[in-house]
């Protein structure tokens, strides 16, 4: 993949500039990451909702193809992966440029990828989930292409974030108010 800090500018601005109006509040995309059953899509969904930004689920953004693998029991390989991180990304790049911000749900679950999609006001939600409980919330989960199988590989595949990632706001999926959590840790 190409790197992450190719075309895009801070959209940021800076209050009390000579002659200027009031500054604008900088744009910002949260990408809200995990494995399949954390909550990814009910976090952001919520997320957008309080703070009246737009929502992008990100499993509508997968080609076909992927859909019907991961539908069929297979997991998918990072050039699976690739056309839908990118589409993740045009939809994240034209947020910002638009000056809109947003939220998005994407599993984002190797560094690699998160990498990718990282660039000023990009803000990374990550849902901390342990393994029993995904298996329990994917056991019950009707109607949903990801199949409970398919758990193990999203886990293995799954790069936790570090404290090296900076721009990542970790949150308990399992206890606690989520939503409370991120915004009490956006500035």
């Amino acid at each position: 993949m190409r790197s992450a800090a190719t075309g895009s500018s801070d959209l940021t601005c800076t209050a009390g500039d000579a002659g200027s109006p009031a500054a604008e509040p900088p744009q910002r995309v949260l990408v809200v990451m995990g494995v399949s059953g954390s909550g990814k899509s009910t976090l952001a969904r919520r997320l957008a909702d309080e703070l009246g930004w737009d929502l992008q689920e990100g499993d509508e953004l997968h080609p076909a193809a992927n859909l019907a693998k991961m539908s069929a029991g297979r997991p998918l390989s990072d050039a699976d992966r690739e056309p839908w991180l990118a589409a993740v990304r045009a939809w994240i790049d034209a947020q910002l440029d638009q000056r809109r911000s947003g939220v998005v749900s994407c599993s984002a679950l190797r560094r690699s990828y998160r990498d990718w999609l990282r660039r000023p006001g990009v803000t990374f939600v990550y849902l901390d989930v342990g393994r029993p409980e995904l298996a329990r919330r994917l056991a019950t989960r009707a109607e949903h292409f990801m199949p409970a199988q398919l758990l193990d590989s999203q886990l293995a595949t799954l790069e936790v974030p570090t404290a090296a990632e900076a721009d990542v706001i970790r949150v308990d999926g399992e206890r606690g108010d989520a939503v409370t959590a991120v915004l009490a840790r956006l500035d």
